[in-house]
Formats: C-alpha cells, sequence, structure tokens
C-alpha cells in the first residue's frame, strides 16, 4: 500500500457522467445536487425558494421588461395571460386564445413596452400598455390609402401549376368568380387575400372544390386567358402564421410557417406592421427562402450580432449590415438542429447564442470563430449528458452566471458558466415538487412549481435557507481515486479533511461535522476553516466516490477544498 494525499480545491466541471470518471484531466464531481459551483472553484449549497404568488394551473411564465426598474412576470394560461408584479401582485389579466396544449409552442419578442405573440396556428397577438395597464389585440398589417394590405405574398409549392380561370360576378364591377383547373379551395380559405392582376383580392365565398367568389377595391379588365401568375397571402388560417420572430435591425422578422418553413419575411425599417416587397429599396421588407438539399423547418430566429436562423436540421446566419433586399449573405453554419415540438427561447450568455439541440440532449453554443466570419456551435454539456432529459423551458440569470433548463421529470440541471474563470458546472436542482417553468426577470429567476395539486410562483432567494418552508437536501460525491494516472482498486482512508467557508453545518460519509458552538448564536457567521473525519475504513469498491458531502438542515454550507489522506494499492 502507498502513501497517499490528494487535494481537489477545484470543481470547475460540475457533475460528470460515469464514462470520464477514469480521466485525469478533470476537475468535477460524480454527483452535485442542490448545489452550485462558484466562481472561485469552490461549491455552495443553492439558495431557497420563497412563495410569490398561488396560481390556478399549469402555466408558462415569461419575463417582460417595460424599464429598467419596471418589471413583469407574464403568466401565460388556459386561454389568458395574467400580468404580475416582481411581488406576485396581479396587475392585469387578459383574455387570449391559446390552449394549454398551445402554449409550448407560442413565441414572443419584445420591443420597448410591447410584445408579440406568434403560433403557427393563430394570428400573432400585441400585448402593450394602456392606461396604467395592458391591452393584448390582434397583430394587422398595415393598410395604403386604396385600402390594400401591406401582408407578404407568395406562391406555394401546391398551388404550381393551378391556373384560374376570372369570370364576371353579379355582385358587380368590384366581384369576380374564380375557377381553377383543379380542386384547390376549400370554405376555411374565405376571407384570405389574393394577388392577380396587379390586384388584390379577398375571397368572400365558397362554391365548391373549384369555384370561389372574391372581391377587389378596384375595377378590372376580364383576362382572355387563365391567369398563371398569381399569389396568395403568406399568412392566414389556411395556410397558417409565423412560427417564430425577433426584431432586427429595426426590421420586424417572422420565421417559417404551416406551409411555408423554410421562409423568412423581414418588414420594413421603422415599420413593423409592412411588409410589402415593393421594388427593392434599401427600406423595404425582405423575403427569403432557406434553400439546402434538406428541408428546413425554421424553429426560432434569433437577432445577434447576426440574424441567426436556427432550424430543424441546422443554423444560418444573415451577416449583413446593413441588411438589405439587394445584399442578402446567407449561410448555413453548422448543422445541429433545434427542437420543433417546443419553444426553448435561445439565451445570450456571454455574447454567445446558447439553445437546446433537437435531440434534446445537447446544449449549444453558438459562437463565432477567432476571424469572425464562421459560427461553430459548441457543446455545453459533452461531460453531463445524463442530466440532459427532456428539456422543457429554459432561462439564463447573467447577474448570477446560471442557465436554468428545466426537464420534463421536473428536476432542473443548472449550470455555472463563467469563461473567465474557466468555471462549466452543470448539477442538479430538486425540491419537494417539480418545476414546471422558469423565467429571469429583473435578475431574479423565478419558478413554477407544482407541489401536490397546487401550482407556485416562487423565486431562488439568497437568504432563503428553505424551499418555501421545506429543508431539502444537498450533496456533492468525489470522483473515484485516481494515483499516478492508474485505477486505484484498494484504498484506506485515514482521514478526510474539508476546508469551510461560513458553514454553519455539513455531514462528510455520513458523519456529521462538528463546528463550534459559538458559530450557532444569533447573527453569527459560520464557521470558515479546517475540519476533519477519521476512521474511515478500507474499501475494495473504488469505482464509487471516496467521499460524500451532504446534509439536509437549512443552515449555509460552502466547501473550498477536499483533501484525503490514506493509502492505496493498484
Amino acid at each position: 500500500m502507498v502513501e497517499f494525499i490528494q487535494t481537489q480545491n477545484n470543481f470547475a466541471h460540475g457533475e460528470i457522467d460515469a464514462e470520464f470518471f477514469a480521466r485525469n484531466d478533470i476537475s468535477g464531481v460524480a454527483k452535485l445536487e442542490n448545489m452550485d459551483v462558484l466562481p472561485g472553484g469552490g461549491i455552495t449549497r443553492r439558495p431557497g425558494l420563497k412563495a410569490v404568488a398561488s396560481l390556478y394551473e399549469e402555466v408558462r411564465i415569461i419575463p417582460f421588461s417595460v424599464s429598467e426598474t419596471e418589471n413583469y412576470i407574464v403568466v401565460v394560461g388556459d386561454e389568458y395571460i395574467d400580468v404580475l408584479a416582481q411581488d406576485g401582485t396581479r396587475v392585469q389579466s387578459l383574455i387570449t386564445p391559446w390552449t394549454l396544449d398551445d402554449i409550448a409552442q407560442l413565441q414572443y419578442a419584445q420591443r420597448f413596452g410591447t410584445m408579440i405573440f406568434v403560433h403557427p396556428d393563430y394570428q400573432p397577438y400585441v400585448m402593450s400598455p394602456k392606461n396604467n395597464g395592458f391591452q393584448i389585440k390582434q397583430f394587422s398589417f398595415s393598410s395604403n390609402d386604396d385600402m390594400t394590405v401591406n401582408i407578404p405574398f407568395m406562391k406555394f409549392d401546391d398551388a404550381d401549376g393551378v391556373t384560374i380561370t376570372v369570370t364576371s360576378n353579379a355582385g358587380g364591377n368590384n366581384f369576380a368568380t374564380f375557377t381553377t383547373n383543379v380542386n384547390f379551395w376549400d370554405s376555411s380559405r374565405v376571407g384570405e387575400l389574393l394577388f392577380l392582376m396587379g390586384l388584390q383580392w379577398q375571397i368572400t365565398s365558397f362554391i365548391d372544390a373549384k369555384t370561389v367568389v372574391a372581391q377587389t377595391n378596384s375595377t378590372y379588365t376580364l383576362p382572355a386567358e387563365p391567369i398563371t401568375d398569381w399569389y396568395e397571402a403568406a399568412f392566414g388560417d389556411f395556410r397558417g402564421w409565423p412560427c417564430s420572430i425577433t426584431f432586427h435591425q429595426d426590421r420586424l422578422v417572422f420565421g417559417g410557417s404551416r406551409s411555408h418553413p423554410s421562409g423568412i419575411w423581414m418588414s420594413q425599417i421603422g415599420k413593423h406592421n409592412n411588409f410589402a416587397v415593393g421594388t427593392g429599396l434599401d427600406d423595404e421588407a425582405i423575403f427569403i427562402t432557406l434553400v439546402s438539399g434538406q428541408r428546413q423547418q425554421i424553429c426560432t430566429v434569433v437577432s445577434s450580432d447576426n440574424l441567426q436562423i436556427l432550424t430543424s436540421v441546422g443554423e444560418w446566419a444573415i451577416s449583413n449590415k446593413p441588411l438589405t433586399p439587394s445584399s442578402i449573405n446567407i449561410k448555413q453554419h453548422t448543422s445541429v438542429g433545434s427542437v420543433v415540438s417546443r419553444y426553448l427561447p435561445p439565451q445570450e450568455i456571454e455574447g454567445q447564442t446558447v439553445f437546446v439541440a433537437g435531440n434534446m440532449r445537447d446544449i449549444r453554443e453558438l459562437a463565432l470563430d477567432e476571424l469572425g466570419e464562421n459560427y461553430n456551435a459548441n457543446d455545453l454539456c459533452a461531460l453531463s449528458k445524463h442530466l440532459m432529459n427532456n428539456p422543457i423551458d429554459i432561462a439564463y440569470n447573467p447577474l448570477e452566471h446560471k442557465l436554468f433548463v428545466v426537464m420534463a421529470d421536473g428536476t432542473m440541471s443548472v449550470l455555472n458558466k463563467n469563461s473567465n474563470l474557466h468555471i462549466l458546472a452543470w448539477g442538479k436542482y430538486k425540491t419537494d415538487g417539480k418545476f414546471k417553468s422558469v423565467a429571469v426577470v429583473g435578475n431574479i429567476t423565478y419558478v413554477v412549481v407544482q407541489r401536490g395539486a397546487n401550482f407556485v410562483l416562487e423565486k431562488f432567494d439568497d437568504t432563503a435557507l428553505d424551499d418555501v418552508g421545506n429543508a431539502f437536501d444537498f450533496c456533492a460525491w468525489g470522483l473515484p481515486l485516481r494515483a499516478s494516472n492508474h485505477n486505484v482498486t484498494r484504498m484506506h482512508i485515514r482521514k478526510i479533511t474539508v476546508r469551510l467557508l461560513d458553514t454553519k453545518s455539513l455531514f462528510i460519509n455520513d458523519k456529521r461535522v462538528v463546528l463550534p458552538n459559538e458559530i450557532y448564536a444569533p447573527g453569527a457567521p459560520g464557521f470558515s476553516g479546517d475540519m476533519s473525519i477519521t476512521q474511515l475504513g478500507t474499501s475494495h469498491e473504488c469505482i464509487n466516490s471516496p467521499w460524500k458531502i451532504h446534509g439536509s438542515d437549512a443552515l449555509p454550507a460552502t466547501i473550498l477544498s477536499v483533501s484525503m489522506y490514506g493509502n492505496y494499492g493498484i
């Protein structure tokens, strides 16, 4: 047996998957639960939770910032929105069309005090301030003096080869009957806008699968031949509405729709309701389609240093500055793909775009290379894949350098990330209940938690030592001992010493660390210094964790380093 002293004073990689336990170049732990990795590399018990407001049901929460001092929590439920102040006071309740099943795909973008929501099955909605409160109404495309609407028009793939024969109609000079050469119409088309013969038309009635009646706002001359050059409004109840949204270079950007999943529509500059392409002037609207050898479903669009387009199979970017109709430099950079089934909003972390990959196992960081020309999609959880288990929500707190990822099983994986200090540490949060949603509002992290049959809005608070009155367990388990680049097969640990900072309760390998009595006086700081436990025995199960730090008392605990003293054999 060989004498050893091993000290670990850096936990910068957090909890790592067991497949990496035999590596010597990793500063992590086998398990990290309800603990965070500090900027200095130590580990500390996570903050507790305080109740903010009771909720009616399972909901999704969204941050809404009107100004630096005016922030709200938007609670999206079954056909309603509640706007809450940060203390949980209900400011306003608004009626919406989205059911609970719709909420997962609801996307949003904010500009100043206005937020626009999009969903592929619903006309976009706009929430804006009104009379010391808020209102919500349908987004509408702007109109011109001749009553034409500035909505984008396009030719859909299934309309290729379809011709329209225009005949007069008894409704008057601005009505016409449209007859197609194949079955093409149905009753849901009523109200849809078309563009042909240089005019906008609106379908007013459905006759049969080949025939509809339409109205225009002008007189027209009957064409002698069937019309082949005609277009449909890009959006509507039949074709679907935008799937994703952002603002970029003072343009409102829509990405993808149910009928045209690879389309990008950009408004005129400064005129966010005007999507008329016009004659291609620099400030006019833009329409492009992603072209590649694979079907591209746009999942979300992100305004960063460039306009980033995240699709089901890859990551694209438009790099033009300024962005004009005549200068579109679009390129696919990486081939990771994003989640299609629900909206997991990409987060800006340290200037990079972080998103959940389509396989639901990766958290990727979209970052430009040193030349600023090409993006790479670095995997932020390469060492901790086991902590990714069907993500359902995500948010980043820049003040705390923490990325929160809510999982479908009710746990939450948390990334402590500080690149300047080389911290990239995943761990898991658990509570007596299930995490359901997360949002960061005014640098405070709010969560929706299901506790029994109740749903509660709560917030993490450094002054809270429990979760709304309930204690929680925390733990960190050491990696299996390796020595001289070898796996240890038998081991005798005589002593484990931990260096503590402001700590009042801790167990090591199920033994309570006895701390000085004076730290428990009211207002007294916790213990800072070294404490040891001995008589730990001999182990032949050296693939297991040699030390386990844990506790459940509602008292602070911070560990800066762990040292083991003993003998080992290879």
